[in-house]
């Protein structure tokens, strides 16, 4: 710590412990400043030092600390008001309101206390001529807080009456609380119309829009905006994680996620925040967050998952059902506190329905990685019966043969729920036969003999041929597994026997189908797995030959049975792969395409799905991206809910692959986020739902939703590996990343991820990126006021550029370093000698080149670089000013950078007309250097040549409107100082 030797030191050390983090840590050094300040004897120290105390206690969860530094501070008014300046004065006064609502977050604070403070406060804010409009807001907070909703109503009519003035509250925390008030009366829609301007960044301070984006979350959700619900989610919760006096706020981020199915990111972020279950310096916002706490609990345990391990206070371990009874005692004895106080039942009443409401969404997505705390049991098919007891097996029995006849997605559930109710059961050999069957086709390589088993059943049922059929399935599923041989040995006499049997009439069409496409799958397997060579022609001619079959045996006769059109619509998919195989892409994708309709025309719309993927990837490969959008389109709505979560995943994020290639952001990023949703469901939250959530996050980048998209890398990175997602996809998540932390604010975050991309990207044959990045790391570095490293990672950049034969970069990073440099140790003479030799490689980059588009890009670039070293020599020139430097000092150095401006307009002048506004904008800048050295005459007549330059030109350019009123003020001040 500085030592504190005289008041300036002591401001200084105020002001730095105002820039540290909220909490504990800060509230101690100002305890230690107010120790230094006493030491110095100046009443104003003391005063200043009371009140920066008095501010961290506010900003902190040790809200209850703030009444001993205000009291000291009110007495020292009234015994000595001279002591105090205009701005403590202030200050006093402004703070009353931090008084007014601290002693109603304090139940042991009684309720005529609060009432007398507000009178105190209305007599003061009277006595010093100010507007009752913040004595008002005041009394709101009091009537409305003991649920006094008539008085609640006339101060709020009051206050908003009331002028506005130098003691009310900042715009954005008016219209907050306003907005409060009208969500809690159910006036959902004009509480986002007051919270509009504070949504939109018109209104802001310190814990706005903080508190709004948290307060919006529910009015947003109740009104169906769940997509401006989501956004405000991610975006507020930016804000106030690392604020710890903003309990209250976090608390409703918690609640969101317990009203909206993301009950896992609710424990993550109570996870984060410990002290939060325990700190007791805010009453109000530890109730409002343990009420949450209750009901996030209380949702765990209802989804079954009560005996789940959960965060909660230190000390021990908690699960869901444990820590539900913990919070709900906590938040109902706090409530009954603030009750005794009150004297009424309202915050007991508000903290009870709070803790007990239901979800409003059932499930919203919301692009970070939130993994439900167990996985969702997928929709059981229907199973027909009554409520009050099993269903009767026959009724079972037949929806199970409808459900398989029609194929049906739930099929094999019917068939194992009847399984289940037959266990006991007395049946024919004919049912016995389809239940084995049916266990057969779920049980993967184990169910040949249940295969084997049905066979046998169908036969002594005398139906010999489903006993074919079922053995030709059987042989089909030891071909998946790697049998191939022997499985074409067992069909081969199958299909012998069911052609004979149907042509003497003892079996039918249904039957021979099913063992002839039994057998065109082997063989279809055969030609899969066969290498190339002399017999891969043969196994796609006898594949070919087998599938043709199929149709010769079902086209034509699929109108009457569902089993016969798969049958034709399979085997024209079937054909499609050969044609593909083969190389004849474009009959392939026809071929797809026509499977596909053929499924649709037969109701069974859910089996083209696999052929819709196909359609899609022959299109992408084609280059017909509009083709390749619609069949990966038909696909989603073709599959509807019966697509695997992995293969929904999978879909979407196709989509939203085709969709951002054509620039559509905003649909784009839907189909990422329902991506990430489903790869969280399929339990690829690490795999495919962080490539899908890193594609988000550019999408969102896309459409400057910054704290958004970077919420949503940073969970991606958290599971992007080089190794299984690529090098590639890892750079581009955190280059992103830096792109929307430098938009928000946060340079030296932005600097780290921009930093390790390019850590990454040197080792890439390509240097480009790398480049790129390092030059974007030391942008970064720069803003961060980190000099040094700034300059560094520039030099790095601009050797990149060199060996890439990029000037125009080079040039660029040559600049930034002559600029970081006026701020740095080198000063005045490293910058000029940055800014000529940037210079220097622009002259001699433009005398090397000899394609005409190059030399026009690189003369932009020397006009650029002339008119920055102009610039910089002149803002050198105002910072000597300022030191009272020796007047010569001064001039030397403008009329420098009048002369490094005027090089800047020759050289935009020698580009003609499309030099003109870089010349403009020179020629007003050399007007302005023409002025400060006591040239009016010349600084007007640059003036007036500018808007000979504009003459005729219209108004729909910004650029001109602005040159020529730039001009017009450049000639009222030379002839004002003329």
């Amino acid at each position: 710590m500085e030592e504190i030797a005289d008041f300036d030191a002591l401001r200084r050390a105020l002001a730095e412990n105002s820039e540290q983090p909220e909490g504990p840590a800060r509230n101690a050094r100002a305890e230690l400043l107010l120790a230094e300040a006493e030491r110095l004897e100046v009443p104003l120290a003391v005063i200043e030092a009371l009140g920066h105390q008095l501010k961290v206690y506010n900003y902190s969860s040790e809200k209850d600390k703030m009444f001993v530094p205000f009291a000291r501070l009110l007495r020292m008014w009234d015994e000595r008001p001279e002591d105090f300046d205009a701005y403590e004065a202030h200050s006093l006064h402004w703070v009353f309101k931090w008084m007014s609502a601290g002693m109603l977050d304090q139940p042991h604070v009684p309720l005529a206390s609060v009432e007398k403070w507000l009178g105190q406060m209305e007599h003061r804010y009277r006595l010093a001529g100010h507007s009752e409009r913040a004595v008002r807001s005041a009394e709101f907070s009091v009537a409305a807080h003991v649920g006094d909703l008539a008085r609640a109503e006339r101060a709020y009519t009051a206050w908003l009456a009331a002028d506005r003035d130098a003691m009310a509250d900042c715009h954005a925390c008016e219209l907050h609380g306003q907005g409060v008030w009208q969500a809690e009366s159910g006036r959902d829609a004009e509480a986002l119309g007051l919270w509009r301007p504070v949504l939109e960044g018109e209104y802001s301070c310190a814990h706005e829009p903080h508190t709004v984006l948290a307060s919006s979350q529910k009015p947003l959700l109740r009104l169906g905006r769940v997509e401006e619900a989501r956004a405000n989610h991610l975006r507020g919760f930016r804000l106030v994680r690392p604020m710890e006096s903003m309990r209250g706020a976090y608390a409703d981020h918690v609640e969101f996620c317990a009203l909206t199915g993301n009950e896992a990111r609710g424990l993550e972020l109570l996870a984060e925040r410990p002290a939060y279950f325990t700190d007791t310096g805010h009453p109000r916002s530890r109730l409002d967050f343990m009420a949450v706490v209750t009901l996030l609990a209380d949702r765990l345990a209802e989804l079954g998952l009560g005996e789940q391990r959960v965060p909660g206070p230190a000390g021990r371990t908690w699960t869901a059902r444990e820590l539900a009874v913990h919070a709900r005692a906590e938040a109902t004895e706090l409530a009954e506190r603030f009750d005794r106080r009150n004297g009424t039942s309202y915050v007991g009443e508000r903290a009870r329905a709070r803790m007990a409401q239901r979800p409003l969404v059932e499930r919203l997505p919301l692009g970070v990685r939130t993994v439900r705390p167990a996985p969702t049991p997928a929709a059981a098919a229907p199973v027909p019966g009554n409520a009050d007891g099993p269903a009767d097996l026959t009724v079972l029995l037949a929806e199970a043969r409808r459900m398989s006849d029609t194929l049906r997605p739930h099929a094999l559930r019917a068939w194992a729920a009847v399984a289940e109710a037959a266990r006991d059961a007395e049946l024919e050999p004919r049912d016995r036969a389809e239940i084995a069957d049916h266990e057969a086709m779920a049980g993967g390589p184990e169910g040949v003999e249940s295969f084997e088993r049905a066979a046998s059943l169908y036969a002594e049922a005398g139906d010999p041929g489903e006993a074919l059929a079922a053995r030709a399935r059987g042989a089909y599923v030891r071909a998946l597994h790697g049998e191939v041989d022997a499985a074409l040995a067992v069909v081969a006499g199958l299909y012998d026997e069911v052609l004979a049997l149907y042509a003497d009439g003892a079996t039918g069409v249904r039957q021979t189908a099913a063992v002839v496409m039994s057998r065109a799958r082997i063989l279809m397997r055969r030609m899969h797995e066969e290498p190339a060579g002399p017999d891969a022609g043969t196994a796609l001619t006898a594949a070919e030959r087998a599938v043709r079959e199929v149709l010769a045996l079902v086209d034509g006769r699929d109108g009457d049975e569902v089993r016969l059109a798969a049958r034709a619509a399979e085997a024209r998919a079937m054909l499609a792969e050969l044609a593909g195989h083969a190389g004849d892409a474009g009959r392939a994708a026809e071929l797809f395409r026509r499977a596909v309709d053929e499924y649709v025309a037969a109701g069974l719309p859910w089996f083209a799905v696999e052929y819709e993927v196909q359609v899609a990837a022959l299109a992408h490969q084609a280059g017909d991206l509009a083709g390749a959008e619609r069949a990966l389109r038909g696909a989603l709505e073709h599959g509807g809910p019966y697509v695997e979560p992995v293969g929904r995943a999978q879909l979407h994020l196709q989509l939203a692959e085709v969709i951002g290639g054509r620039g559509e952001a905003v649909e784009a990023a839907g189909h990422a986020l329902e991506a990430a949703h489903w790869a969280d469901e399929a339990g690829e939250s690490g795999t495919l739902g962080a490539w899908a959530r890193q594609q988000l996050g550019g999408f969102l980048l896309r459409q400057g939703r910054y704290a958004e998209a970077a919420e949503v890398l940073e969970s991606a990175l958290a599971d992007l590996d080089p190794g299984t997602h690529g090098d590639g996809v890892v750079v581009q998540a955190r280059w992103w990343l830096g792109d929307c932390l430098g938009e928000l604010g946060e340079h030296r975050e932005a600097a780290e991820h921009r930093l390790r991309a390019a850590d990454i990207a040197r080792h890439w044959p390509e240097q480009q990126d790398h480049a790129t990045l390092a030059h974007l790391a030391a942008e970064s570095l720069g803003g961060a006021g980190l000099l040094d490293e700034a300059d560094e990672a520039y030099t790095r950049a601009g050797e990149l550029w060199r060996a890439l034969d990029n000037p125009y970069f080079l040039v660029r990073s040559l600049r930034a370093r002559g600029w970081l440099a006026l701020r740095g140790a080198s000063g005045a003479e490293g910058a000029r000698e940055l800014m000529a030799e940037a210079v220097r490689e622009c002259e001699e980059a433009l005398a090397a080149a000899a394609d005409p588009v190059a030399r026009e890009q690189l003369t932009d670039e020397l006009g650029h670089t002339h008119r920055q070293f102009g610039d910089l020599l002149a803002r050198w020139a105002a910072e000597q000013a300022e030191e009272e430097a020796a007047d010569d000092v001064v001039r030397a150095a403008l009329e420098a950078a009048l002369a490094r401006t005027e090089e800047a307009v020759a050289v935009f002048g020698a580009l003609g007309a499309g030099g003109l506004h870089g010349r403009t904008g020179a020629e007003l800048a050399a007007g302005r250097l023409e002025a400060d050295l006591g040239r009016p005459a010349g600084a007007a007549a640059r003036a007036r040549g500018v808007l000979a330059a504009y003459e005729g030109a219209g108004d729909e350019d910004e650029t001109v409107l602005a040159r020529r009123a730039e001009a017009d003020r450049i000639l009222r001040a030379a002839r004002a100082g003329a």
